[in-house]
């Protein structure tokens, strides 16, 4: 690909494009459970629990270590039990040093009666954000099924654990940042093959292929790129629509490394960007960049997102900025807290949250620019170094 047509992609560059930095590979992070389960504890008596039944994924693998996909947690005050099938026994003795093995047999439906044993009554928390309906009868009639003196009484324990991940540990932010920095790298490297006659398909290819030949274990989600009219559709999927010369395209795009996730969007013009995308992408860059300088800790996830839209209502586009300014990102891609009008929730250090402004105008395109940044010191700090333009 020859110069000139890299020339005309970075014509609304701010500043020269910074060199791909390499990424610093290693294995699973290592992280003391100690503490996690400590403070999983001291939560026991302000939720009306006397142990905490863990079944959501995430969670679980935050609690215990695993990085399987099936098993059942049980914390209690005084010991932590994981019960899980014949597949992941040499598993958790690997990973989920100080809990007790709790082994399945049979059919693994999700539900492990055994962990229950010698409860003898006690306050058991679950997920009710997690837990089926049917799953729940489950528990139940395993309940049921134990001598009356020792069954366990279920009692919902909402965001149980998901309160404690949203402030995130320093080696949780170190994962954080690798699969940002790797989501980058692979950014830089579409970014030079992109041009028009390639289908969005192809350009989402050429970042996934880089990612999972670089480090990735997979992408935070399925890699949007759309094309013109197709960026107006926020959550538009790659598709074989051809890329042309004299448009916008939307990338949104991210990475998992440790289990954790990457979330980056760039907005780019395919030959020399016309006055009205230049225009917009001035009024999303400069919202993004008000927001990011001025949220601090203290403030409400709604009152972040006022920073945002005040800028691009102030511009005409109230009615295209639809969606909230940003989410938290961690071993989930959408966690909490939520930058949007309904988030209600303080931000503080810790926090690693996005930074995604956007317009969205139906039949022409759109353009939406999105940072990952950590709290620190009261503030927000861009991890996300991908060039804008």
């Amino acid at each position: 690909m020859g110069p000139g047509r890299r020339l005309r992609l970075s014509r609304l560059s701010r500043g020269a494009r910074p060199a791909a930095q390499p990424v610093q590979r290693r294995g699973e992070a290592g992280v003391s459970l100690a503490p996690r389960l400590d403070r999983l504890r001291a939560r026991f008596e302000a939720l009306g629990i006397d142990g905490m039944l863990v079944t959501a994924p995430p969670n679980r693998r935050w609690i215990s270590g695993f990085t399987g996909s099936a098993g059942v947690v049980l914390v209690l005050q005084d010991e932590a039990r994981f019960a899980t099938d014949s597949r992941y026994w040499e598993q958790v003795g690997q990973q989920c040093p100080g809990f007790r093995l709790v082994k399945v047999t049979g059919a693994n439906t999700g539900v492990a009666p055994g962990v229950l044993e010698g409860l003898e009554g006690i306050r058991l928390g679950f997920e009710p954000a997690h837990l089926t309906v049917a799953a729940h009868q489950e528990w139940l009639r395993a309940i049921e099924e134990l001598p009356a003196h020792s069954r366990p009484r279920l009692i919902p324990a909402p965001r149980a654990i998901e309160d404690l991940r949203m402030v995130k540990e320093p080696a949780e932010i170190d994962s954080l940042t690798r699969a940002v920095l790797l989501g980058d790298e692979a950014f830089r490297h579409a970014l030079e093959r992109i041009e028009p006659g390639i289908t969005e398909r192809q350009a989402a290819w050429l970042i996934e292929e880089y990612a999972l030949t670089h480090g990735a274990e997979s992408m935070s989600f399925g890699t949007i790129v759309g094309g013109g009219a197709h960026g107006a559709l926020p959550h538009w999927r790659a598709s074989d629509a051809v890329l042309e010369a004299g448009t916008g395209v939307v990338i949104d795009m991210g990475v998992v490394v440790d289990g954790y996730c990457s979330d980056l969007t760039r907005t780019i013009f395919l030959g020399k960007p016309t006055s009205e995308f230049a225009r917009v992408y001035d009024i999303v860059l400069t919202a993004q960049t008000m927001a990011e300088e001025r949220i601090e800790a203290g403030m409400l996830g709604r009152d972040g997102h006022a920073v945002a839209m005040e800028v691009i209502a102030a511009a005409g586009h109230r009615e295209h900025f639809g969606h909230g300014l940003g989410h938290g990102v961690g071993l989930e891609i959408h966690e909490d807290p939520r930058l949007a009008p309904a988030g209600d929730i303080p931000l503080q250090d810790g926090h690693v949250v996005t930074v995604e402004p956007g317009i969205y105008l139906p039949g022409w395109g759109a353009v939406r620019i999105e940072d990952q940044c950590v709290m620190e010191d009261g503030r927000l700090r861009p991890i996300s170094t991908a060039p804008k333009f």
